[in-house]
């Protein structure tokens, strides 16, 4: 079939190079030298509406994935307020439970100092988690500014149309650029959500249990989930060139872990993490520089 179709096809070839190339001759009729005119013009219309310079694998991907996009837009988005709403009141039934069902056995069982210690245990427990909870729900995710030509940028998003700085990623829910996208969370708001999971009782950790050690994993690492796929990436592309790369934002584990708790000093692992603290993430999410405690970082291949 296939051979047939190139017998078909050669003879057609051959007569439209023919024509071609006689209509780009000066002696030729006015007809057949109009006819090859229209016949390019239209090949150079086509080829202009096909073009696409930000073409390849990731284009065809977001033109599969539209669907979910407009899913994301009309529908999911409303998913966050429900998820609120079930948080809210799971955790209210857990206090609810705790203190009509739990508290009166406590009473009759345990003794003075082991009372003591649950009485201020828990409900230190459930000051970080309402405070926390509270915190991530209401504090916005951090823009982009706009109208301002000082900022260093990387790129430009292909929603927006306008410049990105480094870290920053197009939010569907938002609909707008947020600095240092991880998911629907902005840099201070994962902080918060994962300081809200560890003070949750054992049974919500232990069902967030895979999401929070794949999350402390990418915070040793200095990544975010959208870097982690950026950064693998680059990874494979330099080494097919032979060369290493390193990730521009990992300044080991510990500072790692201190920068994203906010821990500048001694003093902050008490008054920042084990106490409730609004205090605000290092950086202002455009500029990316190390922190002041930071004494060496190695050269490295910055990852936008």
């Amino acid at each position: 079939m296939q051979g047939q179709r190139s017998l078909l096809l050669g003879p057609a070839r051959l007569c439209l190079r023919l024509l071609l190339l006689l209509g780009s001759r000066r002696r030729c009729p006015p007809l057949l030298r109009g006819l090859v005119q229209r016949w390019r013009y239209g090949k150079v219309c086509l080829r202009s509406l096909l073009y696409n310079s930000f073409g390849g694998s990731d284009t065809a991907v977001d033109a599969a994935f539209e669907p979910i996009y407009w899913l994301v837009d009309n529908v999911i988005r409303w998913c966050g307020v429900v998820f609120v709403v079930l948080v809210i009141v799971l955790t209210s039934s857990i206090v609810a439970i705790a203190y009509l069902c739990v508290l009166p056995l406590i009473l009759r069982t345990y003794s003075v100092p082991r009372l003591c210690w649950h009485f201020f245990y828990s409900h230190w427990n459930l000051i970080l988690i309402v405070f926390h909870y509270y915190q991530a729900i209401t504090t916005p995710p951090g823009y982009p500014p706009q109208g301002r030509n000082d900022i260093a940028t990387v790129s430009i998003c292909k929603k927006c149309i306008y410049p990105k700085p480094a870290r920053t990623h197009h939010c569907s829910v938002c609909n707008r650029c947020v600095l240092k996208m991880d998911h629907h969370c902005l840099q201070g708001i994962l902080r918060i959500l994962a300081l809200s999971v560890c003070y949750m009782p054992s049974s919500v950790a232990l069902a967030l249990g895979a999401l929070t050690v794949w999350h402390a994993v990418l915070i040793s690492r200095g990544e975010t989930s959208i870097e982690r796929h950026i950064n693998r990436k680059e990874k494979r592309r330099l080494q097919a060139k032979g060369r290493v790369f390193r990730n521009h934002y990992n300044y080991g584990c510990l500072d790692n872990w201190k920068l994203f708790l906010g821990v500048d000093t001694g003093r902050h692992w008490l008054t920042r993490v084990l106490l409730p603290s609004s205090h605000l993430p290092h950086g202002n999410g455009i500029i990316w520089d190390p922190p002041p405690w930071v004494t060496a970082q190695s050269a490295s291949v910055m990852a936008v």
